[in-house]
């Protein structure tokens, strides 16, 4: 069977995938595994999907079941090599306790999440083992939509009743993440999403290592999602980092963006939320978001239980309607005894409910007006500038690539620590692009670059135009015609010949073209090279 390397499927012969368009003649480039690697004699792997500074997902084929999976592979930047074609790490001499660690560490985290699969919010992690002198996960696939499109499908944000069971089970999967004693720690728009009977997903599993600074890892951190604690030098992490993380995504759901980065909340702690959504939300919700999304841990939710208990109802609020049922119980009770006022049971149930209704507004509206966190979100300003003034980005974006000489580009990159840059050697012909010249690159220039820590950019190097021109070399010396054949993309093989009128290696034109002829690149063109004059017998003996 013939599997495409791009989607899985079958080629039926040929090398452009019929289904998924990916070009079957490419190779895939050293660290990453070579196409059609088998893991533990049964997973295929293909194409990279996504990588980080701890691992790189694959799609793969599985040929025991006969589903197409997904495989993370341990791939610590910077601690090992791996050469072109092979599978083998070699781990660099000095980092081998690291990578040792950081491995053992990986395999335990994901052996953790695959025993919790009855949690609906956690991927199926179906199969953890060793190989090629480092370590794999292989990942249940489903047909999945990102939760980033899901939102913009919504009108650009959820109502409270939608949002409300979508999160709920995202609660209960951290929760029983940090009992095992790992975290998440990545909990971001970008790395949830919805399934097809209207679940929600969480992607993006990597160990603590790979969520903070200060590691032996090149960490990844999702601006806005990311807490406080994370941007300091090997802080430990915990339940109060994935609340916050929870928080601001969602946050980002019920607003259709994300808080300002924790580095710029440290100065401005200030939550830009629009009037119509404070108004639209309960404001136990807007009470729980706020003391989730401080930037002090200390002020912040400290458990999982405590968060969806304030996601639920505000303590005080069921407090005073507790004391309203009961109060009315014991009215209820001295009716049946006096009935001396005319007030029946539903009437005293219908006031009992008007107070309840009247009291939670008041306790809403006290807590925005006199919630500690004053200037939490702007106030007497319209709704829609404050919502669009809260959406513009003004962070860092994807630099520009395209029209640059690749080898230029891998300099720009390497004095660049927020960038790494890898060539997907899905080399095309461009009439536009000269040869070596970067024609394009994903993510596209202008991008949001939501990783604290950077971003890989994938780029496509130009082979110029496919029909290249046949430069005028006649009477230049053999070594410069050869360097503007090869300038053209071609390649020329020489016959010699005598010539009364050209110099000895020098050129006499070509054998069965003339200059301005076009030929595919890489074409073989014979020149005829002068031997020069050819001496006769009489010229000899004179």
């Amino acid at each position: 069977m013939s599997l495409c390397m791009g989607c899985m499927q079958e080629l039926n012969g040929s090398v452009i995938c019929p289904n998924c368009h990916f070009d079957n003649s490419e190779v895939q480039p050293a660290p990453f595994l070579p196409f059609g690697t088998e893991l533990a004699g049964r997973y295929v792997t293909g194409t990279g999907l996504e990588t980080n500074g701890e691992s790189t997902r694959y799609i793969a084929f599985d040929k025991q079941t006969g589903d197409v999976v997904i495989v993370s592979e341990f791939l610590p930047i910077g601690l090992f090599s791996r050469d072109e074609g092979q599978t083998e790490l070699k781990v660099n001499y000095d980092d081998r306790l690291a990578f040792n660690k950081l491995r053992d560490e990986f395999i335990s985290y994901f052996r953790i999440i695959s025993e919790l699969k009855d949690l609906s919010a956690l991927t199926n992690i179906v199969d953890v083992f060793e190989e090629n002198n480092t370590a794999y996960a292989i990942e249940e696939k489903e047909d999945l939509i990102p939760f980033e499109e899901y939102i913009e499908r919504s009108n650009g944000h959820l109502d409270w009743d939608i949002a409300r069971p979508l999160f709920m089970p995202v609660i209960s999967a951290l929760e029983a993440l940090h009992k095992r004693g790992v975290g998440h720690y990545a909990v971001a728009p970008k790395n949830l999403f919805i399934t097809a009977s209207g679940k929600i997903r969480m992607a993006g599993y990597a160990t603590e290592n790979e969520r903070k600074r200060g590691t032996a890892l090149k960490s990844q951190l999702f601006s806005g999602a990311a807490a406080p604690e994370q941007y300091e030098d090997n802080f430990p992490l915990d339940d109060i980092t994935d609340i916050y993380g929870l928080c601001s995504t969602l946050f980002y759901a019920l607003t259709g963006h994300l808080p300002k980065s924790a580095v710029e909340r440290l100065k401005d702690s200030r939550l830009l939320m629009s009037t119509s959504t404070v108004k639209s939300l309960p404001p136990h919700v807007v009470s729980a978001l706020a003391n989730g999304l401080q930037v002090q841990r200390e002020n912040r939710i400290t458990d999982f239980d405590e968060l969806r208990s304030q996601l639920s109802v505000a303590h005080t609020a069921k407090a005073i309607q507790d004391e309203i049922s009961r109060t009315a119980s014991m009215n209820i009770t001295k009716e049946q005894s006096r009935r001396n006022n005319g007030m029946s049971h539903a009437s005293i149930v219908i006031i009992s409910v008007a107070i309840t209704v009247l009291v939670l507004g008041i306790a809403g509206v006290f807590w925005l007006m006199q919630n500690p966190l004053a200037g939490l979100f702007p106030g007497n300003t319209d709704a829609t500038a404050a919502s669009t003034s809260s959406t513009e980005w003004t962070g860092p974006v994807v630099p520009n690539y395209v029209g640059m000489k690749y080898e230029d580009v891998v300099k720009a990159a390497a004095s660049d620590d927020s960038v790494v840059v890898y060539r997907d050697y899905n080399d095309a012909y461009s009439d536009k692009y000269a040869d070596g010249v970067v024609m394009e690159q994903y993510p596209p220039a202008g991008s949001k670059v939501e990783q604290e820590d950077g971003i890989t950019v994938s780029v496509t190097v130009s082979l110029g135009a496919q029909m290249r021109e046949l430069p005028a070399i006649q009477g230049n010396k053999i070594d410069e015609a050869a360097q503007s054949l090869a300038d053209a993309g071609l390649l020329a093989t020489a016959e010699y010949q005598y010539s009364d009128t050209v110099a000895e290696n020098r050129v006499i034109g070509y054998k069965n073209h003339v200059a301005g002829d076009t030929l595919e690149s890489g074409s073989n063109i014979i020149i005829i090279v002068s031997k020069g004059r050819q001496q006769t017998t009489t010229q000899a003996t004179s």
